[in-house]
């Protein structure tokens, strides 16, 4: 399994490149996973349903299954926050995982940046950042793209993590 992240400060572009991203390899005929992380709680079912209502009352895992999906829901009660590598190995196989956000850790990611968001570049201080999806043209030793060439952005990732040799 493949991993590359998506990284970048607030209001970089993130997400809507993650989403382009994965609608465009999973066209081509991968599979793709993704892993989000959060800087703040967040709630995946709402007060009053009974999965929130098993939650609250202090189960440690909910698991809610359906024709459709199944959701796995597990309360740290002040544990400390999973790694990303053991959040990775509770993956079905793939052929690529997209990280949105880990900044600090050490996987291939590229930067999403808008310049009207007003803040720095990661990209000069991280070598882990292997390219930069901007709405803004760059000057940098590293691969710069159009932040909307999700087709070039996709070719790029699938060659460095060496996916695109696979389907060729």
């Amino acid at each position: 399994m493949k991993i590359y992240g998506v990284t970048g400060w607030k209001n970089a572009g993130k997400t809507g490149l993650v989403e382009r991203l994965v609608a465009e390899i999973c066209g081509r005929g991968y599979t793709v996973s993704t892993v989000k992380h959060a800087h703040h709680a967040f709630d995946v079912d709402q007060n009053g349903t009974d999965s929130y209502r098993h939650r609250t009352a202090g189960a440690s895992e909910v698991l809610l299954a359906s024709a459709q999906r199944v959701a796995l829901m597990r309360e740290l009660r002040d544990a400390p926050e999973p790694s990303l590598d053991s959040l990775l190995t509770r993956l079905g196989p793939v052929d690529l995982v997209l990280i949105e956000g880990y900044k600090r850790e050490p996987h291939p990611k590229i930067e999403a940046f808008r310049k009207d968001a007003g803040n720095a570049l990661i990209a000069p201080t991280d070598d882990t950042i292997r390219a930069i999806a901007s709405d803004t043209p760059l000057s940098l030793d590293k691969p710069v793209f159009d932040l909307n060439d999700t087709s070039g952005i996709a070719d790029f990732i699938l060659q460095d993590v060496g996916l695109d040799l696979v389907r060729s």
